[in-house]
């Protein structure tokens, strides 16, 4: 990789400022319910300690909207991350300011502490060069393992970087480019992406930048109702972006140049959009094909002949890249298209990258995030690196 590592950094006795990604859900009692991005930064954070570092961790939670919030408070993430280290992780009441730098000084070889929530103060989000400045004066070198948040310009991703020795990645934040850098520059071919969610408009770049190197690209969620439209067809009361049909004709027209397949839905799971409002489980799913939907209906998932067309592609792919859900995820049985992709992909032997929330879920869910060579932990960010983006958190590290 052309950025500095960790692994490069001399640590021993030395401060180090380390930018994780600890914006995880809680539940009204203030635990955390997935510690997953805790756990992934966990392999950074040991190897800062076990070589002698004197660290301090820093990330944000929620929207805050720059003052502080209780309820955002990082205390349930410093609380997880000391029980998955196995020694205590202290969290300082704000993020700078006299008492954060005593406590900051204070720290020995192989301790550890927690800032407070960065978004408490205004002048993160808006990157002031002051606010940097402090953060920066609280480390000697500085690490960036936050690539959820690697495509955000903030004061603890972009600026802090100005007013340190190094700036380099932590393992997570190499991970991360390593596999989705092999996706941009050099897949495997069949390349098969699979794109979902609600809106063309949030997809659009990546379909652009993928187009190169695609062999086929499979369109499910809302966003296929806006293609399916763009070429004539009822789509009822379906989710569409009318301002976007001319772009989606533009893709389909860009795909069939290039000699890309781009599948979207043959079939699918359609409501009466009208009881579906008045009572989600009162209105009854009736599958049909997309050709066939009453100006009455919207479309929710994807359907089983669907299904079995998208994992007939993913059966001879060597390179997977999925991002967004097939259907309305969160509501069965509108989550069976979701789920069986998810079985199909993790069936596949070859190298598999799901990013996207939902997508990520739809794996828990399906037992087979296990399966996935690999599951990132950005979802913008990930969508912002496959569009072919520079992001602010990465090209703010040194070179090697």
């Amino acid at each position: 990789m052309p950025k500095l590592s960790i692994t490069d950094l001399h640590l021993n006795g030395r401060r180090l400022f380390i930018r994780v990604d600890f914006n995880v859900p809680l539940d009204e009692n203030g635990q955390v319910t997935d510690d997953s991005r805790i756990r992934a930064a966990v392999p950074t954070i040991n190897y800062a300690l076990e070589n002698g570092a004197r660290v301090v961790l820093a990330s944000h939670l929620g929207r805050p909207k720059g003052k502080p919030d209780p309820k955002y408070s990082l205390a349930p993430a410093a609380s997880r991350l000391s029980d998955l280290l196995g020694k205590p992780v202290t969290l300082a009441p704000e993020s700078v300011g006299n008492q954060v730098r005593t406590m900051v000084e204070g720290l020995r070889s192989g301790e550890a502490l927690m800032l407070e929530n960065l978004r408490f103060h205004p002048g993160e989000e808006k990157n002031e060069t002051d606010y940097a400045q402090q953060l920066a004066s609280l480390a000697d070198v500085y690490v960036n393992d936050a690539f959820g948040a690697a495509h955000r310009a903030h004061a603890s991703t972009e600026g802090i970087t100005h007013f340190v020795k190094q700036s380099a990645a932590g393992f997570l934040m190499e991970k991360e480019l390593q596999y989705l850098g092999k996706v941009l520059d050099n897949p495997e071919p069949p390349f098969v992406v699979i794109l979902g969610g609600a809106k063309v408009s949030d997809k659009i770049a990546v379909i652009e930048n993928l187009l190169k190197t695609a062999d086929t690209i499979l369109i499910g969620g809302a966003m296929a109702y806006t293609f399916l439209k763009s070429q004539g067809l009822e789509t009822g009361r379906s989710l569409v972006e009318d301002d976007k049909l001319d772009l989606a004709r533009g893709l389909l027209k860009a795909a069939r140049e290039r000699q890309v397949s781009l599948l979207l839905p043959t079939d699918n799971m359609v409501v009466d959009k009208a009881a579906w409002d008045l009572d989600h489980d009162a209105a009854s799913p009736r599958c049909c094909p997309v050709t066939e939907i009453s100006p009455n209906e919207a479309g929710l998932d994807i359907g089983p002949d669907s299904i079995r067309l998208f994992s007939e592609r993913l059966n001879v792919a060597k390179t997977i890249v999925w991002n967004g859900p097939m259907g309305m995820f969160e509501h069965p049985p509108f989550d069976r298209g979701t789920r069986e992709i998810a079985q199909s992909v993790a069936a596949v032997n070859a190298m598999s990258l799901v990013g996207g929330g939902d997508s990520v879920a739809a794996l828990v869910q399906a037992g087979v995030a296990d399966r996935i060579t690999h599951v990132s932990t950005g979802g913008g960010a990930s969508l912002e690196f496959l569009a072919g983006d520079v992001l602010p958190g990465v090209s703010a590290l040194s070179d090697k």
